[in-house]
Parts: structure tokens; sequence; C-alpha cells
């Protein structure tokens, strides 16, 4: 069973628009998903609550409350939406669930100086450290040819951590989230501009090099 958890103490950082859309991949693979909600807010058991029985299956877990105690026996991929300021033990327990660990930064100086912090943290962790997670920065809401952009691309090439991807800031994902589905699920015609983005982050997962 892989564990995919996505995962930044920096609050509205996009974690649960990533957590769902790597879920909805999957899920149009053909893969068994669970979408667990570590997070008490429940953005992405929101999500799922507003998914047609049309869209592929997706269960739902309470995380927060139970765990990963209400994932089902054969499920493929557990998605793990992580809540936001998770520090110390918190942040310890949460990574023991994980696999690999996909880290969203949005492009502004406030939220690379907070993931840069952040890092050192999963950095110091006795998992990270035993080699047996990966970890992948993404680059998230992000508007090209603009200064900030240019500084976080810099910023994200200097980590550690590979560096996936970055995704645009599109109305696509707002129509997405509001009907339960990702933009794996929204047509062709509308969407390929993200699923090309979206490519080197599925390639990366789909990778060794994203698995301990």
């Amino acid at each position: 069973m892989r564990h995919i958890m996505v995962l930044n103490a920096k609050g509205g950082c996009g974690k649960s628009t990533l957590a769902t859309n790597i879920a909805g991949f999957y899920a149009d693979e053909g893969k068994v998903v669970a979408l667990a909600d570590y997070d008490s807010q429940c953005s992405s058991l929101d999500w799922l609550s507003l998914r047609p029985g049309s869209a592929p299956k997706i269960e739902g877990v309470k995380g927060f409350d139970s765990g990963l105690k209400g994932v089902s026996r054969g499920t493929d991929v557990v998605v793990i939406d992580a809540p936001a300021r998770s520090h110390g033990k918190e942040l310890t327990d949460l990574l023991n669930h994980a696999d690999t660990v996909v880290v969203p930064v949005l492009p502004s100086t406030i939220d690379m100086r907070a993931t840069t912090r952040f890092l050192k943290e999963i950095y110091a962790s006795g998992r990270y450290k035993r080699k047996q997670i990966k970890v992948g920065l993404v680059g998230n809401r992000v508007r090209e040819k603009t200064l900030i952009f240019d500084e976080l691309d810099a910023y994200l090439e200097k980590q550690r951590s590979t560096y996936v991807a970055s995704l645009r800031e599109a109305q696509n994902y707002v129509r997405a989230y509001t009907r339960g589905l990702s933009i794996f699920d929204l047509p062709e015609y509308l969407a390929w501009p993200d699923w090309e983005q979206w490519h080197p982050v599925v390639e990366w997962l789909d990778s060794k090099r994203s698995r301990p």
C-alpha cells in the first residue's frame, strides 16, 4: 500500500488542492484510493462529499479522528492531507505514516522562509535520516513571468529535496473542487494546460525516485 502525504506547516499553501488532485489522478488510473483527511477543517472530506457517483470512487477517511484505521484492505494508494502547524511530536507521528511527502510552496517570501524552517524539521527526523521517506517540492499557485515566481523557482532549485514541478494559479482548480472533481476529471479541451503541468508530478510519484 502506497502512502503519499501532502504536508507543510504553513497554512494556506494549497495542501488540500494537491491532495485531492493526487487522489483523483490515481482513481482515474483505476487504482483503489483512500483520501485521509488529518485536518479538522475537513477540506478534503468536504470535497469528497461533493463527488458525483459517476466519478471514479475515492474512499474518505477521518484521519484526524482515527488515523488510518478506516482505510480498507486492498487499497492501492492512500493520500494523506496533513494539517497545518505540524511540528515536534505531531510532525514525527505524521511522518511515520508516509513513504512520500509532497510539500507545496507558494510564491511568497514569507512562505519560502517558513518552508526552509519546516524542511529542517523534516530533515532532522529519524524517518528521513533512515531514508524511509522521500520529499518532493511543488511550487503552487504560481504566475509565470513574475519576479516572485523567478524567486520561488530559484529557491526550489537550491533545496536538498527534489523540485518536482510548478503549478499555475487557474480557475480549473476552483471549477473542479466545487464539484468534487479533480482536474483529471475535467474535459481535455478545458484542462490540458494543467494536465501538462501535472505530468512531472505524476511521473515523479510513479517513479522509484519518490519511494524509499
